[in-house]
C-alpha cells in the first residue's frame, strides 16, 4: 500500500468548504476524492491537514491518501488537474512513508488574511481581500496583534461549539505586509480553531476602526466570551498558505 501526499492549491469561493460534508458534493474533499475514486478504481479517503470553511482559498493546503494504484507521482497530479475544476490544483504529488498524516504530523501553519483599505473598492482582486473603505489605523492593529503572540485560551476568539476540547493554542507570529491599498495579516502558529484567525482579524479591524482599544484584548481574552470580541471577517480574505512538518 503506497502513501500519496498532495500539495493543493484551491479558490474557495464557490465551495461549502475542504471537508465532505453529507448533503453536497459542493467540497474540497469530494472533488478530489471523486476524480481518485474514477483514476484508481478504489474507495479513496484523503485526509487534509486541516478543514478550511466555505469560502476559505488555500495555496499550501497538504493531504495525503492510501492506495495501491501503480501511476507514477507525475501520473496522479496530471491526471488530477486533468479532470478537477480549474479552480483545484494538485501542485505537487509525493510518495512518502506510511506512516505519514497530514493532519497529525504536521507541527504548526501559516494562514495570510488580506484586507483591501481604500476608498475605491476593486475588481480583480475582490474574491481574495476584505473590502474596507474607511481608513484603518495600522499602527494600532499591529499594537493589538501582540496581545495574541504566546500561548493563551482563545475561547472568546473562537466559534467552536465544544466544551470538551482545549481552546489553547500558541501563536508564534502575527506580521503586518503592506502593499499600496492592500494589508496583509499573516499569522503562524502551532493551531488554529474554527473561525479563529477571521475573529482575531476582525477584532483587529475594529480597533483599526476606532470601536476597540487594544489594550482591552487581555481583558476579552481573559472573559473567554465570544461576544466581547469583534466580528467574524468574511471567508474570502482568508488563506491557507503553508503546513510545517518541521520546527
Amino acid at each position: 500500500m503506497r502513501n500519496i501526499k498532495m500539495l493543493i492549491e484551491y479558490d474557495g469561493s464557490r465551495y461549502k468548504g475542504w471537508q465532505r460534508l453529507g448533503n453536497t458534493d459542493n467540497t474540497i474533499q469530494h472533488k478530489i476524492e471523486d476524480v481518485l475514486k474514477k483514476m484508481t478504481g478504489e474507495d479513496i479517503q484523503i485526509i487534509g491537514s486541516g478543514r478550511t470553511d466555505a469560502g476559505v482559498h488555500a495555496i499550501g493546503q497538504v493531504a495525503n491518501f492510501h492506495t495501491n494504484c501503480n501511476s507514477s507521482q507525475d501520473e496522479i497530479r496530471d491526471y488530477c488537474n486533468h479532470y478537477l475544476p480549474e479552480d483545484i490544483v494538485i501542485k505537487k504529488v509525493i510518495e512518502v512513508d506510511e506512516r505519514f498524516h497530514s493532519r497529525y504530523n504536521a507541527v504548526s501553519k501559516e494562514y495570510i488574511y488580506s484586507i483591501y483599505n481604500s476608498n475605491v473598492p476593486t475588481v480583480f482582486n475582490r474574491k481574495y481581500t476584505y473590502y474596507i473603505p474607511e481608513k484603518l489605523n495600522i499602527s494600532e492593529m499591529k499594537k493589538a496583534s501582540k496581545y495574541f503572540i504566546g500561548v493563551n485560551d482563545y475561547k472568546a476568539f473562537t466559534a467552536m461549539k465544544s466544551k470538551k476540547k482545549s481552546t489553547v493554542r500558541e501563536i508564534y507570529s502575527i506580521e503586518f505586509r503592506i502593499n499600496g491599498n492592500q494589508i496583509d495579516i499573516i499569522y503562524h502558529g502551532n493551531g488554529f480553531l474554527h473561525k479563529m484567525i477571521r475573529i482575531i482579524t476582525g477584532t483587529l479591524i475594529e480597533i483599526g476602526l476606532g470601536k476597540l482599544k487594544s489594550e482591552t484584548i487581555p481583558q476579552i481574552m481573559n472573559g473567554k466570551i465570544r461576544s466581547n470580541a469583534g466580528i467574524t471577517a468574511p471567508s474570502e480574505g482568508l488563506c491557507l498558505y503553508k503546513v510545517y512538518y518541521d520546527k
